[in-house]
């Protein structure tokens, strides 16, 4: 291409020859932005909506999913606000931008927003692998998103699991073993379950509800099952300066799965979200420990059963392709 303008500008007057290279320069100029909207169209709009924020060469990036509204919009802008890179995750990629330009604009830190449904496994590998190729590392990992118990009735995802149980459970068990080599790249670093008070025992017959479904007991075991997996996740990463920590942030926020459930607030988001970065910043709690707001408590009586918490695992492996050896775990496909 360059040989060819040369030649075809030889023997051209002054003016001719600059104007030709003006022509040159905006037509590599429009083939360069013609090739950057064929690459950003071709990107998996179902992956992420905006361009790249890089991080600063000093900022820790942290993922905080289900963080467009809520809790988890209030945890990413605290996030920013303290000069973090945050990974803003969710569905709706006008949410997701609003929360982006906030934090860009404020400062310190910076923003991406990704797009990612939960209800498929598919795109939480996708929206992974994309983390991985995109961040060399990961300090912090809040896995917010959640799906309440309204409305009452049996829901099923694409992939044929109970929606409440792959939504809230089993989708962070994979994202969070895909995104285990990042994290322990960069210990010290933090995991944080959003989990809740509501707490129902896992019935191993019936996982997915089959029987006697009712949405608040399907959230309720749900909930219970990320209480379970952040005691497994503790004893696997014991000495890899990964400390992992789950909680009830409060009761009933003003948030849209409380509205859903026409429940009356009785908390407010800035008590769950106080709760919350106490387990991203306290040295003085156990990995493993589960919280009800700012206070340590004990969680159901299942999740301290060894055999039940063994029996899950198992579940999710199976449902999710993650496999396990000598204390380690990887994706190798379902």
């Amino acid at each position: 291409m360059t040989r060819i303008r040369q030649q075809s500008a030889h023997g051209m007057s002054a003016g001719e020859r600059g104007s030709a290279k003006r022509c040159s320069r905006l037509g590599d100029a429009l083939l360069a932005a013609l090739v950057l909207a064929i690459a950003w169209a071709a990107l998996p709009r179902d992956t992420f909506a905006q361009a790249p924020a890089v991080p600063a060469s000093d900022a820790q990036v942290a993922l905080v999913t289900g963080s467009t509204s809520g809790l988890g919009r209030e945890l990413a802008l605290r996030l920013g606000a303290r000069g973090h890179h945050v990974i803003v995750h969710g569905r709706n990629e006008e949410r997701g931008a609003e929360v982006v330009d906030a934090i860009n604009a404020e400062g310190p830190g910076s923003a991406r927003f990704y797009r990612a449904d939960l209800a498929s496994l598919a795109d939480v590998r996708r929206f992974a692998e994309t983390l991985l190729a995109d961040y060399g590392r990961l300090d912090l990992l809040i896995n917010n998103a959640g799906f309440g118990s309204a409305p009452d009735e049996r829901l099923l995802t694409e992939d044929g699991h109970e929606y409440r149980f792959q939504v809230n459970y089993l989708s962070t068990f994979l994202l969070t073993h895909i995104l285990m080599p990042r994290l322990l790249d960069s210990a010290p670093a933090r995991i944080v379950n959003v989990s809740s008070g509501a707490q129902t025992p896992i019935d191993f017959d019936d996982v997915m509800i089959e029987k006697d479904f009712s949405g608040r007991r399907a959230y309720a075991q749900s909930k219970l099952a990320q209480v379970m997996f952040t005691l497994d996740l503790a004893e696997e990463l014991e000495g890899t300066g990964i400390v992992v920590g789950s909680l009830h942030p409060a009761t009933y926020m003003p948030t849209g799965m409380v509205r859903r459930a026409g429940v009356e607030p009785r908390s407010t988001i800035d008590e769950g979200a106080d709760a919350v970065m106490q387990l991203v910043d306290s040295e003085d709690y156990e990995s493993g420990q589960y919280f009800s707001g700012l206070r340590p408590t004990r969680a159901n009586d299942q999740a301290y059963d060894a055999q039940a918490r063994a029996r899950l695992k198992r579940l999710s492996q199976e449902l999710t392709g993650i496999r396990c050896r000598m204390g380690r775990c990887r994706y190798v496909g379902s």
